[in-house]
């Protein structure tokens, strides 16, 4: 429960916001507790991010402005481990440096800064162009379907509006529905309009015969989200399967890696030893 001081300050901070607001930025307490605040970060312009839609929670302490939040991204970025809490000098990784006089504005400004960085911490990821951008167009889709789960149920994931447990493994959107209820229903229209399939994130198949004259915007989306073709969207997918693959082969096999290389450094001082005694 947040103590009075704490309850003031949040307030009058979210007011603020309401009355000054920051760009590409959107911020709010959960109606059900003011220690939880959801916001969404825009991707910048000529940036991977650009017009990407990042949905993440800060988690106040009861003694905040004394203490900072814990921060999490849960919208996937290429920049940040999913739901996972960041390490960052504004976060609850570093209370000793945290100031008092630092409000939300300031802690989101910081992390989108963060975000447009290549700077690596504990919860970041480092991501390639492609693969930001591939997830950037895909941001509205997620967020409102819970990466698919809203047409797929992920088996033992309840749906609820309560913590945020359960929106990594895929909780159908139903807590961005409830805490965002009118940027959810700006996506849908969108996953409509750029035909969008709810369940895969990927551009429908046009109808046979079907000839649809589409705007520069799913154009892009085609490209980079890939439809009936390849395109870039199964580049990246594959590419980060073949990533996840090869880090779990070397893995898997470290034992063996390592007794090989000492055998064939032993080999190979012993070729030195001859050598030298010849």
């Amino acid at each position: 429960m947040a103590t009075k001081a704490a309850y003031k300050r949040l307030t009058r901070e979210y007011q603020a916001l309401q009355t000054s607001p920051v760009p590409l930025i959107s911020a709010h307490p959960s109606e059900s507790n003011i220690l939880e605040w959801h916001y969404i970060l825009t991707g910048a312009p000529d940036t991977p991010y650009a017009e990407g839609q990042y949905w993440g929670t800060l988690t106040f302490p009861p003694d905040y402005p004394f203490a900072p939040p814990a921060i999490r991204m849960h919208t996937p970025s290429g920049r940040f481990k999913t739901s996972t809490r960041l390490c960052l000098s504004i976060s609850d990784y570093h209370p000793k440096s945290f100031n008092p006089a630092w409000s939300v504005s300031t802690i989101l400004i910081g992390l989108m800064s963060f975000m447009n960085s290549e700077e690596m911490t504990a919860g970041s990821i480092g991501g390639t162009v492609a693969e930001r951008k591939w997830h950037a167009a895909r941001s509205r889709w997620w967020n409102s379907t819970g990466g698919g789960s809203a047409s797929k149920p992920v088996p033992g994931v309840q749906a609820t509006t309560r913590g945020l447990g359960n929106i990594k493994a895929g909780d159908g959107g139903v807590k961005f529905r409830a805490e965002w209820p009118d940027e959810d229903a700006e996506n849908w229209n969108w996953i409509s309009e750029h035909h969008i399939d709810p369940v895969s994130g990927k551009i429908l198949p046009d109808a046979e015969g079907e000839n649809i004259q589409c705007s520069p915007e799913t154009l892009s989306l085609r490209r980079i989200l890939g439809g009936s073709g390849a395109g870039v969207g199964a580049v990246v997918q594959g590419g980060q399967a073949a990533r996840n693959a090869g880090q779990g082969w070397v893995s898997k096999n470290k034992l063996w890696l390592m007794a090989g290389g000492l055998v064939l450094y032993v080999m190979v001082a012993r070729l030195f030893d001859d050598s030298q005694g010849a």
